[in-house]
């Protein structure tokens, strides 16, 4: 498994995969052939079907300027590889000298065909790839989650995640601050300013916990959804369960910032073991692969908060991911708007529910983490295409059918 720094990057949204993984594409392209005239780069599958409302064509031109360049949508040609293919062609002297076919293939990674073993390729760290495997090595050392994390990418990985932690919290900052329309055209409107200040007199302590958490989940994915600076954690789409759930328990039970990294920690291996084995992309394996993520990282590091076993940890992250199986993704206008950011709030209050269940149930848990989610990506295989965040099925098609 590769390092936390390829699941946790800083970034601007609406979409890990649609411009996180182009703009990466683009700058790499740029870098090897500094002598370019032009680029011509063609989108494929889900690119293709929901590059326009994830604004996939205006972040390559942004990108590829001062350069020349015409992006394509091609919806029809098959992709055999990966639902997320672009194809750029470098254009030198009136001619193209050079055709790279690249994978986005979730959370702003990128593989580049022909590459997949070469140096460009982030290197492999974590030497232990399941959560049995490395529970087990746990259990042998006496050593928590977070110190294998730091065992295998040094101690400088904490400073790295504690960068991350001061991001989501200004993102949150920030989307608590504004107000209005969304950019898009579906008119949707923020609503994490009008959650966070409906306070009640006789609001109850539940309440007061749904209120909040769900409005950081929406402060975070509306700065996603608007082209803000957010982390994925694991992707753009659902950027806002893992910050959400760590925002409120600081807020509320006092933990350091110290804390929230180790959790942070806990939280990221379990997003890469989802990585590793199965997939965090939505055109892979539809929304359970998102949200589904997150909701595992969210639970895990809750439990790592409240010092819960490795049994106890497994089992939050285990159901987080069993109770997000077959969900889809079909975002309306191809926007990381309806339903996504909804789903994020609903997804961080699942994460709070989990802990609770782990803290009861986990010595009589029948499932082990490493099961659900290879469940979760032969599910997302067998999932339609339609289903698969093109904008083709679901929500998105109803929506416009009742809108004609």
């Amino acid at each position: 498994m590769q390092s936390l720094r390829e699941l946790y990057k800083i970034g601007r949204g609406p979409s890990s995969s649609h411009t996180i993984g182009p703009e990466r594409a683009i700058k790499l392209i740029k870098e090897r052939y500094p002598n370019a005239e032009k680029l011509r780069v063609t989108l494929f599958g889900s690119l293709a079907m929901t590059g326009k409302g994830h604004g996939t064509d205006e972040v390559i031109v942004k990108t590829a300027a001062p350069l020349e360049c015409e992006v394509v949508f091609d919806a029809v040609t098959p992709c055999n590889v990966h639902p997320n293919t672009l194809d750029i062609e470098v254009w030198e002297g009136g001619k193209v000298i050079k055709k790279q076919r690249v994978y986005s293939v979730g959370g702003g990674t990128i593989v580049l065909q022909g590459e997949e073993n070469q140096d460009c390729k982030p290197a492999d760290i974590y030497p232990l790839t399941t959560f049995t495997d490395i529970a087990a090595y746990c259990k042998s050392k006496n050593i928590r989650l977070y110190d294998y994390v730091r065992e295998c990418e040094g101690k400088d990985i904490f400073l790295y995640l504690a960068k991350i932690w001061d991001r989501m919290k200004i993102t949150i900052h920030e989307g608590l601050t504004c107000s209005g329309i969304l950019p898009g055209g579906l008119e949707t409107e923020r609503r994490a300013q009008y959650l966070y200040h409906q306070r009640h007199i006789d609001e109850s302590a539940q309440t007061r916990e749904n209120r909040l958490v769900c409005s950081y989940a929406f402060a975070t994915s509306e700065q996603n959804a608007s082209g803000g600076i957010i982390v994925t954690a694991p992707t753009c789409g659902a950027c806002g369960v893992v910050p959400a759930v760590l925002k409120y328990m600081q807020e509320t039970r006092g933990f350091s910032d110290g804390d929230i990294v180790k959790a942070l920690a806990t939280g990221g291996l379990i997003g890469n073991i989802i990585k590793q084995n199965a997939s965090i992309s939505g055109a892979e394996c539809g929304c359970q692969a998102e949200i589904g993520t997150a909701c595992c990282m969210a639970a895990a590091a809750l439990a790592e908060l409240f010092e819960m076993g490795l049994d106890q940890i497994e089992y939050a992250a285990e159901v987080a991911m069993e109770h997000h199986l077959g969900l889809t993704c079909d975002p309306i206008g191809g926007l990381v708007q309806i339903p996504c950011i909804e789903r994020n709030a609903v997804a961080a209050m699942r994460a709070i529910n989990a802990l609770s269940l782990a803290d009861f149930l986990a010595d009589s848990r029948k499932i082990s983490f490493d099961t659900v989610v290879e469940t979760m990506y032969a599910t997302g295989k067998d999932l339609l295409g339609d289903y698969r965040e093109t904008a083709s099925g679901g929500l998105a098609t109803h929506y416009k059918k009742r809108q004609s």
